[in-house]
Formats: C-alpha cells, sequence, structure tokens
C-alpha cells in the first residue's frame, strides 16, 4: 500500500515526540508512513529510534519495519505541509497526517490562513474545505470552524450549513462507506429557539437548510436541542453532527475520548488526517506525550486511503 505522508508540525511542541513513538507503534503491523521533517531534531529527541533518510515516499513501505524513513526537510512546519500535500497530489503518498502546529506563532511570522484546514484547502485546488471530528463514538462537523462566537454567528446562513452537510454527506459515502448517512443539524440556540421564544436563527436558518437537504434526497433531521443530542441514545439515531459553531460540537468529542479522536479534512481531492490536540507546550520535551491521537489518526488515513483507492462509493 502507498505509504502515508506525515508533517512536523510544530518543532517547540510534541510532534516530534509523538512521530517517534507512533512509528514505534505501527512498526510492525502498519500503516506505514514516511515523516517529512529535519532528521536532526528527530534524533535529538529519542537517539534510540533507527532513522532511514529516503529520497522518495516510495521508498518509505520497505524500510518501514526497520526504521523510520524520513524526507529530510528543514524548512519549518509550512514547508513540511506544503511538501506533504504535493506528494499527495501527485500520488506519491495515499495521504497527510499532520502534526498540531501553533497558529498564533505562525500568525505572527505572516501565515495567512486561519488554520490547517484552510491552507490545505488553498495548496489542493481552493475546494470549500469541511473539518470533521471523528472517534468511535461520535462524528461532528462544525459548520463554521475558526472563528469567534460573534463572528461565528454573523457568517451562519442557510447555504452554509447546506453545502458543509452536502460535503459532508458525499465524504461519508465515499470514504466512510456509509450507504445513506444520517446527518442530524444543531440548534443555535438553548433548546433549539423554543419555537422562536429563545431566538429567531433556528427557524430562520437552520430549519429551512433541513427543508432544503431532504428536498434532495439526504437524511438529515433537526435543528435538535444541543444540550440532548450527545447522550448516547441521541447519538444512536445519527451518523454525525453539524454543530453551527466550533465549540458545540468539538467539545462533546473531545469529552468523550480526547485520546481517540481524529481531525479529518472533507472536501478536498487529497486524505487528510490529524490529532485532535494541540502543541501541548507544557509537557513538550519531557518524554511523556501521549501519541494515541496521532496514531489513531494515521490509522484512519490509511482506511481512507484505501477507500478511496478502491473507488468505494455505495448505492444510496
Amino acid at each position: 500500500m502507498t505509504p502515508l505522508a506525515l508533517t512536523m508540525g510544530d518543532p517547540a511542541g510534541i510532534g516530534g515526540e509523538i512521530t517517534l513513538k507512533a512509528w514505534r507503534a505501527l512498526r510492525h503491523s502498519g500503516p506505514a508512513f514516511v515523516a517529512i521533517d529535519d532528521q536532526a531534531r528527530l534524533r535529538a529527541i529519542d537517539a534510540t529510534v533507527p532513522l532511514r533518510p529516503v529520497a522518495s515516499a516510495a521508498e518509505a513501505s520497505a524500510v518501514f519495519a526497520e526504521a523510520l524513513p524520513v524526507l529530510a526537510e528543514t524548512g519549518g512546519a509550512v514547508a513540511s505541509i506544503e511538501r506533504a500535500a504535493a506528494l499527495a497530489l501527485a500520488g506519491e503518498v495515499g495521504g497527510v497526517v499532520t502534526s498540531p502546529i501553533n497558529k498564533s506563532v505562525l500568525y505572527a511570522a505572516g501565515f495567512a490562513y486561519p488554520g490547517h484546514t484552510e491552507f490545505l484547502a488553498a495548496l489542493t485546488g481552493g475546494a470549500m474545505p469541511v473539518m470533521m471530528l471523528a472517534c468511535p463514538a461520535l462524528r461532528v462537523v462544525p459548520v463554521t470552524i475558526h472563528l469567534s462566537l460573534r463572528d461565528a454567528l454573523a457568517a451562519l446562513t442557510t447555504g452554509l450549513i447546506v453545502d458543509t452537510a452536502r460535503i459532508t454527506h458525499a465524504a461519508l459515502r465515499r470514504d466512510f462507506g456509509i450507504a445513506a448517512p444520517r446527518l442530524a443539524l444543531a440548534g443555535v440556540n438553548p433548546h433549539a429557539g423554543e419555537g422562536g421564544a429563545l431566538g429567531a436563527e433556528d427557524e430562520a436558518i437552520v430549519a429551512p437548510a433541513v427543508a432544503a437537504l431532504r428536498a434532495e434526497g439526504i437524511d438529515a433531521t433537526g435543528p435538535w436541542p444541543p444540550d440532548t443530542m450527545f447522550t448516547a441514545d441521541a447519538r444512536a439515531r445519527y451518523d454525525v453532527a453539524l454543530g453551527m459553531y466550533h465549540d458545540q460540537v468539538l467539545i462533546p468529542l473531545k469529552t468523550l475520548d480526547m485520546h481517540n479522536g481524529v481531525n479529518v479534512t472533507l472536501g478536498l481531492p487529497i486524505v487528510r488526517t490529524s490529532p485532535d490536540h494541540g502543541t501541548a507546550y507544557d509537557i513538550a520535551g519531557r518524554g511523556i506525550a501521549d501519541p494515541s491521537s496521532l496514531i489513531a489518526a494515521i490509522r484512519m488515513a490509511a482506511t481512507l486511503a484505501a477507500a478511496r483507492a478502491r473507488g468505494q462509493h455505495p448505492a444510496p
């Protein structure tokens, strides 16, 4: 199978440590990946992990069981992302797994994108990116992503909800093998607005989106009261929850399963996943970072890449 590309992330964070730990965990079972990173940096983190410089991603699978294959990249986190995306577009890797970056540091250096999601969309053709977080118990999609709550509510429209839901529906069919995805749309206000008594957004913006999606044959329901839609019984009734703003759906997922959560970018021509945590500066360099989310991201990227390679697209 074509290997995956793993980016370096923030050099001062835990990305290098969890990369090395992920290789130790997966070296015999796979999936194989190539680290687009600075070999000297990785060696300084843990000199006991064998590293193997490779000239191309194609060499990675053959050496993966014996050493971590490294495509040398000393240009930093952004250069690593750019190179990984180019390899994926060229079909030299099956997908991209990104290590955590610190957005504020990149902004200070002139980075023009809100985060990985938007940057990768620009690198791969400018498609509308949709961010999904997934763990075994739950999949969630925020309709608005890296915006303040005030700006998110101002940006929320029926059209944006419909576009996000369409991309999510298509990805669940193509990449996750769900023939008839069930989409649950959260309300904006407490109790989904209580018929307008607690805010007009649910009846004016969310409900028309649900109606439009259902008219297209998409199994969409809502607006759901946000405070009750994440119980075990409620989760059994849908395949993905769409929230209207970032924290509305990311808090439930990370509370349920922080260690196995995976960030997946939908709507791109390439597969991209990442762990659901940040750079963790407070524990960087101490050798205690948990690689579970990165390992889950690598495994999910391999699964999604395999589905695309098979042309998986179940009939409705």
